[in-house]
């Protein structure tokens, strides 16, 4: 467990469990705010960057505090049971600055020299990067980039052209790291669910980017850290499954507390219901068992990275199985505390009503799409999987 201090309580240590758990009552008070205004509210994320909630996977040689992957699950688990979208960005802006342990170490430092530094990224959409005198002059436009209002630098990966990778066919491509003014915003995330995450989308328009601020995508990293022997794709599916699971434990604890208050017309308590009964039964063993799979496959990556420096494919297999089920079995889980609501649900204040849709957004992310199931198939049925998501 990592202990920091704080400016403000210089005398006092806390684990980050701790300073999460201290930022929930926070994020609870301004979760609307954070839907309708479609961020983070600018105060909030601030207070989060300052306590180092967006440096845990940052390698400790530039300045970051590498903490441990079950830790870090924890602490997603807890911030998104308060809101999805600080949940998604939680996870969403540290797996991304893993980026630091793969880049040359001098940029590393250059870019988190600032403690409340945050990346933002998106999938890219036909960009090209020309070799220039010095550096690449960069085009192409990036999408779904999640914490883009609070982050300070962007990541644009793009193709180099006229390179190829030592196979002759494969594009050399390369992340470019760019200072949030220097590209344009374009404000295309009119979305029902995690509207707080701001994932807008970013053009750069004959950009010119510095050899210094690019490296080549998938290298070898450069710390010894076990987290960074863990891919990337696995990084992000587990936690934004562990983000699945938090909201869809949010529902479930709105519609428990609800039920002993409200009571449906000329019936008794909504508690008292044998369907309540079923219902909640059935959605608690729903919800325990897609965590518990979640968790186990996520033991078993750690302990492997840890101890063999070497993450087997059938560990790896586990943990993307066991990701895209616990998203699709959180979305059952908050539809069933939706559900039992009745009318108290549909309305914008309700966070029963946020919640599932929160919950579904992430569901239709690339996380949780079912084609991974296929994926755990061909392997179990002895096929080579189809995807490298694993």
């Amino acid at each position: 467990m990592v202990e920091i201090k704080t400016d403000s309580m210089p005398n006092r240590k806390f684990s980050f469990l701790d300073v999460a758990k201290e930022f929930v009552p926070k994020i609870l008070d301004a979760s609307r705010v954070i839907s309708e205004g479609r961020e983070i509210p600018p105060q909030l994320a601030s207070e989060m960057a300052e306590e180092g909630l967006f440096r845990l996977y940052i390698p400790k040689s530039v300045g970051g505090y590498e903490i441990d992957y079950l830790e870090f699950l924890e602490l997603v688990s807890v911030i998104a049971e308060a809101d999805g979208s600080v949940g998604w960005c939680f996870n969403q802006n540290n797996v991304l600055s893993t980026l630091s342990a793969f880049m040359p170490k001098e940029l590393a430092q250059e870019i988190w020299s600032d403690p409340t530094v945050v990346l933002s990224n998106g999938p890219p959409i036909s960009p090209v990067a020309v070799p220039v005198e010095g550096g690449y002059q960069l085009n192409g436009r990036w999408n779904f980039s999640s914490g883009s209002r609070h982050a300070k630098w962007v990541v644009a990966l793009a193709p180099v052209k006229g390179r190829v990778l030592e196979d002759g066919e494969s594009p050399e491509m390369r992340n470019m790291m760019i200072p949030k003014e220097e590209v344009e915003f374009i404000d295309t995330w009119e979305v029902n669910g995690l509207r707080g995450t701001g994932s807008f989308s970013f053009t750069a328009k004959d950009l010119f980017v510095p050899e210094s601020h690019s490296f080549v995508e998938g290298g070898p990293p450069r710390e010894e850290g076990p987290i960074y022997l863990i891919p990337k794709s696995l990084l992000f599916c587990s936690g934004f499954a562990t983000t699945a699971l938090g909201v869809a434990r949010g529902a479930l604890n709105a519609v428990i507390e609800l039920s002993s208050a409200k009571t449906p017309q000329e019936q008794d308590l909504l508690m008292k219901q044998p369907f309540t009964q079923r219902e909640i039964g059935q959605a608690e063993a729903i919800w325990r068992s897609a965590n518990a799979y979640l968790r186990d496959s996520s033991e078993a990556v750690w302990e492997s990275a840890v101890n063999d420096r070497v993450i087997p494919v059938e560990t790896r297999i586990n943990l993307r199985l066991s990701s895209t089920h616990a998203i699709r079995e959180a979305v059952k889980v908050a539809d069933m505390a939706y559900s039992l609501s009745g009318a108290t649900a549909i309305f914008e204040t309700s966070p029963i009503q946020r919640r599932m849709q929160d919950v579904r957004v992430i569901s239709q992310q690339i996380q949780g799409r079912m084609s991974h199931y296929d994926t755990a198939g061909q392997y179990f049925l002895g096929m080579d999987p189809k995807s490298r998501l694993f």
